[in-house]
């Protein structure tokens, strides 16, 4: 069961349930407007920096030949372009998306799944991959890891 269960819960679902929560407090209860417009349209900007990351990230790996399901194995360890600066770019893509729906929407209560979802992600899905990288690849990924920052 837990094999079909990761392969169900796979990252973009746990991010589009962040999402759909971050509309939900912003709706229900949005607390203390932060930013109003034109600022707020500064939101749309980070959104495609960050899917402009996920997509370069995810090329990269295509170019490699090697899988971005977290439940397939990785045949190789893919250092450039934004892995130069971190280990996670489609995952930090996906929480500055989150940021920039944040700004966008403008109220406080949004911010709050940011954190519990890169929490999430770190726990789920990061740990077990560094886990599988470090068995697949040793010192090669585990210098790696000692270069490059998990997140930023």
């Amino acid at each position: 069961m837990a094999g079909k269960e990761s392969r169900v819960l796979v990252p973009p679902v746990y991010f589009l349930v962040a999402f759909l929560l971050m509309g939900f407090f912003h709706n229900v209860a949005p607390g203390a407007r932060l930013l109003e417009a034109p600022y707020r349209y500064g939101g749309i900007v980070l959104m495609a920096i960050a899917f402009g990351l996920i997509v370069w990230a995810a090329a990269l790996f295509h170019r490699a030949g090697t899988s971005i399901r977290p439940y397939l194995p990785s045949t190789s360890l893919v250092l450039a372009g934004p892995y130069r600066f971190t280990r996670n770019p489609m995952y930090l893509g996906m929480a500055g998306i989150l940021l920039g729906a944040a700004v966008y929407m403008g109220s406080i209560t949004p911010f709050i799944v940011i954190p519990a979802f890169m929490a999430l992600i770190g726990e789920r899905f990061i740990l077990p991959e560094e886990e599988k990288l470090e068995a697949a690849f040793g010192r090669a990924y585990l210098d790696y890891k000692a270069r490059v920052r998990r997140w930023l």
